[in-house]
């Protein structure tokens, strides 16, 4: 493929954008609906969500599969955290070849691989191979591409001189990402259950595939490539405030897995550990619903100062479930508690995504984006390895001080965050795209 870059008869020309139609009504009264009135958007929205499933399914079902099986729940552990680990350190570059060369040509081959690995760890647990083969088929999965950065970028490409409807489209895919992975281990333990061990795997690669190419077919929504010029602009880690942004991702992070670890283990202490899966699904339905009311409404004021605002919201508000474990000892209300908390999480999230969108050079928003989650992740990891230590050596209930603990370290970098863009300092430049004319 010739460099973006290179100018002559047969030089690729930009794809022309579906115009976001204008309406006088419809934008107060339904801005969800004016989004899905771009020619094409539902198509790949579709394809996306049910990609996106399956994210919320796979680590389940691996832990189900490896422990029914192997007999260890650290073994499958250590598998699921090996996996978590290779992410982050290839998903930013499947992400940066995404930008290069196109959604489409780098998006199938990568799934075609993580799926791969997927049917792989099948086989080695269905037929005793050993241990080490279930850590190398699981790390080949870490190709998987991000597919909620993949639909971010396609709206923030078509919504490119709209920013009410970029908020509108980011408050949308929060409220996606919260519902999949809510949904996602619900169905995964049921089809482990109910049908075979294997099946949660199995299915969720059917899923996997089948809406990756469905995603991948609607090309007149999908961003341009941008060759090696992208590669010409500094990493988005080096921009302004950047590293800043994605150390508050990382708390975020923290913030999610020390709830669940804590929840769980609350639960099981009071008994009721089959209910841990519900109220942790109440918490995900407070973020869902908030999202969605968040992109009804019109962002005002600078994107920092928003953060800053939605980030002490839900350093306040994860105080409830502290308040509620601690004081009461009861179960409802400690679901009520999560309920609220998990409000101030999706606008937290959104307007975190905004700002990365904002910071990230042009040409590589799906590298910038994918390092954002990549942060989120990590964190959710280091906060079930802190909620899990605090939970075995004080209290389940003490345990919920975590998930305010990381709160009010998201709520400081964001604040440094903003402080550290609002002096004055160079600012890399925003090339435009090259005009089809």
């Amino acid at each position: 493929m010739p460099p973006a870059e290179s100018h002559g008869p047969h030089e690729p020309h930009e794809p022309r954008r579906p115009r976001l139609p204008h309406t006088s009504r419809a934008p107060r009264r339904n801005p969800y609906a004016r989004l899905f009135r771009i020619p094409g958007a539902t198509a790949f929205t579709i394809g996306n969500l049910i990609a996106r499933l399956p994210m919320g399914m796979f680590s389940v079902s691996a832990v189900i599969m490896i422990a029914g099986a192997r007999g260890s729940y650290a073994l499958a552990g250590a598998v699921t955290a090996t996996g978590l680990a290779a992410t982050a350190v290839v998903a930013p570059w499947t992400a940066r070849l995404v930008d290069r060369h196109g959604q489409a040509r780098i998006a199938v081959p990568a799934t075609a691989i993580a799926a791969l690995g997927s049917l792989s760890l099948l086989l080695c647990v269905h037929y005793g191979a050993p241990d080490w083969t279930l850590f190398a088929s699981y790390a080949a999965t870490a190709t998987t591409p991000n597919t909620g950065g993949m639909s971010r970028a396609r709206w923030a490409h078509l919504l490119k001189d709209d920013e009410r409807a970029v908020h509108t489209a980011n408050s949308f895919e929060q409220a996606a990402d919260e519902l999949c992975f809510m949904l996602g281990p619900v169905l995964a333990a049921f089809l482990c259950g109910a049908l075979f061990p294997e099946a949660g795997t199995l299915i969720g690669v059917v899923l996997l595939l089948t809406g990756v190419l469905l995603f991948a077919a609607q090309r007149g929504t999908e961003p341009p490539p941008r060759g090696r010029t992208a590669d010409k602009e500094k990493s988005p880690l080096r921009a302004r405030g950047m590293p800043t942004l994605l150390a508050a991702f990382l708390a975020s992070g923290a913030v999610f897995g020390s709830m669940e670890v804590v929840t769980i283990a609350y639960a099981d202490a009071q008994g009721h550990k089959s209910a841990a899966g519900v109220i942790l699904a109440l918490q995900a339905a407070g973020s869902c619903a908030a999202g969605l009311l968040y992109g009804t409404v019109k962002p005002s004021g600078p994107a920092d100062r928003r953060h800053i605002l939605c980030a002490a919201a839900m350093a306040i508000l994860m105080t409830l479930p502290l308040l509620a474990a601690t004081l009461t000892g009861s179960l409802l209300v400690l679901a009520g508690a999560l309920l609220v908390a998990g409000m101030a999480t999706a606008p937290t999230m959104v307007t975190g995504m905004s700002l990365v969108q904002q910071r990230t050079p042009e040409g590589r928003l799906n590298e910038g984006m994918t390092l954002a989650v990549t942060g989120l992740l990590g964190g959710i990891a280091c906060g079930a390895a802190c909620g899990g230590w605090v939970v075995e050596h004080l209290s389940p209930a003490r345990g919920y001080a975590v998930p305010v603990a990381a709160a009010c370290c998201a709520l400081l970098l964001s604040i440094a965050q903003a402080c550290a863009t609002s002096t004055p300092g160079p600012r890399s430049p925003r090339p435009h795209a090259p005009s089809a004319a």
